[in-house]
C-alpha cells in the first residue's frame, strides 16, 4: 500500500465548512483519514509538509472541449487534419490536469472519435489528464448548425434516434444537442430556436434509455423551457431564460445542471478584438446585450438553488487552453457568488455532474484522492487558482501529477505522523 500524508495544511474539504487545520492521509487512491491521523496509521508515509497552504478537490470543468484548437474562427474548429487535432486534443487534456482540473465534461468533439480516444488513454493511463466523459459531436438539425464542419446533422424524430444511436456506438458519455443559434456566427441567431419537442423528446429518450445523458446548446427562452420539458440533463449557456423558465429551473433543480459558459461571452465582448471580432461588433451582434441579460437571469438561479457550474468554452483564440479557472473569478465578481460557493461549484457539484458524488469533488475519507495543495487561500483570492505557480501539488488517483518540493524523499519516513525532528524536517525542506 501506497501512502502519503499532507501534514499541517489548511483543509477546504469542500462541505461547505470553513477550512481548518489537520492532516490528510492518502492511502493507495483514496483519502483515508481527515484532520486526525493516528499514527500508527500513517507509518511508512512520504509526507509532504504543508505549512498551512491549502489543500482542496480537484476542480471540475462542466463544458470542456478538448478538440476545440485554439483557433481565431470558427470553420478552424474542423478544418485541422485529423492526426494533428488528436495530438492537440490530447495536449488540451494536459493542459486541464496542469491547471487543477480533475474532472471534466465534454461538451462535444470536433471529430467524432477525439473526445472517446482522449477519455481511453487517460483511463488506460498513457496520457495525463482528467478524468473524462466524453462527448461526440453535436447534433443540428438542417439548417440550424453553428459549424458545419463538427456537426452531425439529424432531422426529424427518427433522424435523432439513429444520430444517438450511432454516437453511442462510438462509446460516448453523453449526446450533445445544438438547439439555437450563436451571434458570431452573423446568421444563426442566439434568440432561436431550431429544434422541435419532438425532436428533443426523441433524442433525450433514446440516450436515456441507453443510460446516457444530453447537453444542450440551449441561448434561447425556448430552448431552455424545452430542454426541462423534455429531461435535458445539462443545459448549456441559458442566457435568455424568461420567467416561465426559470420557475421551470426551479421546480426541477434536483436533476437539471446548467453550466453557463459566462467567460465565453465576456472574452468574446471585450477580448476578441485582436482576432478579429473587436468589441464594437461584438455589441452590434447583439453580445452586450446577451451578457447583461444572462448575468441577471444567472444571479437569479444562483439565488433560487439551481445547480450553476464553471466551464467557460474554452479553446478559441480569445478562450485559450489553460485558462479555466477564470470562469471561477466570473463566478464571484459577477454572478454574486461568495468565493465558497464558487469553490463548491467546481468540486461539490463537479462530483454530482460527473455521477460520483460520493466519490469526487470533496476532501473526505472514502474519496478518490483527487487533491490540489495551493500556496495561498482561495477564500480570500480566488483568482489564485489561476496561477499555476500557487498551484504546488496536483494529485489524481493518489498519484502526484505535480509533485511539491516538501515531499519526503521516494522511500518515505519511518516515522509516525506527528511532531518531526529538526534533522528531519531540515532535510526535506531543503529538497530542491
Amino acid at each position: 500500500m501506497s501512502k502519503v500524508l499532507f501534514r499541517n495544511v489548511s483543509i477546504l474539504d469542500s462541505t461547505g465548512a470553513d477550512p481548518y487545520p489537520g492532516d490528510v492521509l492518502v492511502e493507495d487512491d483514496r483519502i483515508a483519514a481527515v484532520g486526525t491521523v493516528e499514527e500508527a496509521r500513517a507509518l511508512h508515509a512520504e509526507v509532504v509538509e504543508g505549512r498551512g497552504r491549502t489543500l482542496m478537490s480537484g476542480l471540475c470543468d462542466a463544458h470542456t472541449h478538448f478538440s476545440w484548437n485554439n483557433s481565431a474562427d470558427l470553420d478552424g474548429l474542423g478544418t485541422m487534419p485529423v492526426e494533428e487535432h488528436l495530438l492537440f486534443s490530447m495536449e488540451s487534456a494536459k493542459k486541464y490536469i496542469d491547471s487543477g482540473y480533475t474532472m471534466c465534461l465534454g461538451a462535444a468533439s470536433a471529430k467524432e472519435r477525439l473526445d472517446v480516444v482522449c477519455r481511453d488513454a487517460i483511463d488506460a493511463g498513457r496520457i495525463p489528464g482528467p478524468r473524462y466523459l466524453a462527448n461526440g459531436p453535436e447534433i443540428a438539425v438542417t439548417g440550424g448548425a453553428l459549424i458545419k464542419s463538427i456537426t452531425k446533422f439529424a432531422d426529424g424524430p427518427e433522424g435523432m434516434r439513429l444520430a444517438v444511436r450511432q454516437l453511442i456506438e462510438l462509446g460516448v458519455d453523453q449526446i450533445k444537442l445544438s438547439m439555437t443559434g450563436e451571434e458570431i456566427t452573423g446568421t444563426q441567431r442566439a434568440e432561436d430556436t431550431y429544434f422541435s419537442d419532438e425532436e428533443v423528446a426523441a433524442a433525450v429518450t433514446e440516450a436515456h434509455r441507453r443510460g446516457k445523458r444530453v447537453c444542450a446548446h440551449a441561448r434561447s427562452a425556448e430552448s431552455v423551457k424545452m430542454c426541462l420539458r423534455n429531461k435535458v440533463d445539462i443545459i448549456y449557456h441559458a442566457s435568455f431564460t424568461d420567467a416561465e423558465g426559470m420557475d421551470m429551473l426551479e421546480a426541477n433543480k434536483d436533476w437539471v445542471f446548467v453550466a453557463p459558459g459566462i467567460n465565453w461571452l465576456i472574452a468574446t465582448l471585450y477580448e476578441a478584438e485582436a482576432f478579429g471580432f473587436p468589441q464594437e461588433a461584438a455589441e452590434a451582434v447583439g453580445y452586450k446585450k446577451e451578457l447583461e441579460v444572462a448575468t441577471d437571469g444567472l444571479r437569479e438561479m444562483h439565488r433560487r438553488g439551481i445547480k450553476l457550474l464553471p466551464g467557460g468554452d474554452y479553446g478559441f483564440a480569445w478562450t485559450p487552453h489553460g485558462t479555466y479557472a477564470r470562469d471561477l473569478e466570473h463566478f464571484v465578481e459577477r454572478l454574486g457568488f461568495t468565493p465558497m460557493e464558487a469553490i463548491l461549484s467546481a468540486t461539490k457539484l463537479g462530483g454530482e455532474i460527473m455521477l460520483r458524488p460520493d466519490e469526487l469533488g470533496q476532501v473526505q475519507p472514502g474519496y478518490l484522492a483527487d487533491l490540489l495543495l495551493v500556496d495561498g487561500d482561495p477564500l480570500d483570492d480566488i483568482t489564485i487558482l489561476q496561477d499555476h505557480d500557487k498551484l504546488h501539488a496536483i494529485m489524481k488517483d493518489g498519484r502526484f501529477h505535480k509533485e511539491d518540493s516538501g515531499i519526503a524523499p521516494r522511500s518515505g519516513l519511518d516515522a509516525p505522523a506527528g511532531p518531526v525532528t529538526d534533522a528531519t524536517r531540515q532535510a526535506v525542506e531543503a529538497r530542491p
